[in-house]
């Protein structure tokens, strides 16, 4: 169950590639390797939104989807407002929401974020990149080091709960106006992007989502 790459890095992915406008490598900076993304390591500021734990297992498909340990996933997401760190106006000084970490061997690693926002023209979502070592991640993709970049869809019934929340003003007009067909990334299908999540938007979610990889 390869899980659909993109052909570019990004957007927004402060990984050393040109991508939106931004060359700064996040990756090579102390820190980066973390669990808790809520806190932006330039300032100590933490932003507030819905909480959301989510667990990627990496497998090997052309291994019987044996867990594959030793390698990192980079993670990042827009805020509650639909801003990213690191490129939006007012919080290009921050870099929450954002962080690497190495899976186990189990090929799992788990992330605490909050449940991102739904901004104007995209269907919700968090973004990834899948390196094959650690040394490989610090480099960032400036030379296509990633082995995967992809996006992980939020589902609709779940994200209708967590927009209602005030600290996502605006997301559920703009959700309102955005289905999986007409998303440029999604709207070839979902199924390998889907997490499975647990939780309510009162006490946060759990999600869940098996990545595969060709290797």
């Amino acid at each position: 169950m390869p899980h659909p790459a993109e052909r570019n890095p990004g957007p927004y992915p402060a990984d050393g590639s040109s991508a939106s406008g931004q060359t700064l490598n996040l990756l090579e900076q102390s820190g980066i390797v973390r669990r808790d993304l809520t806190r932006s390591l330039k300032t100590g500021h933490t932003v507030s939104g819905v909480p959301l734990t989510l667990t990627l297992q990496l497998v090997n498909v052309k291994s019987n989807c044996a867990p594959l340990a030793g390698h990192v996933f980079y993670l990042w997401s827009c805020t509650p407002a639909g801003e990213y760190s690191l490129y939006s106006r007012s919080i290009v000084g921050e870099d929450y929401l954002r962080g690497a970490q190495v899976t186990d061997a189990q090929g799992r690693v788990t992330f605490q974020t909050v449940f991102p926002g739904c901004y104007a023209g995209r269907w919700p979502h968090l973004h990834f990149e899948v390196y094959p070592s650690l040394a490989a991640a610090v480099k960032g993709n400036v030379d296509h080091n990633a082995a995967l970049v992809s996006q992980i869809a939020l589902p609709e019934t779940v994200c209708r709960a967590v927009y209602a929340d005030p600290r996502y003003s605006g997301s559920l007009r703009n959700f309102g106006a955005i289905t999986l067909a007409t998303d440029n990334v999604f709207r070839d299908g979902v199924a390998a992007q889907t997490p499975r999540i647990t939780g309510s938007a009162a006490t946060g979610y759990t999600a869940n989502l098996t990545v595969g990889l060709q290797v």
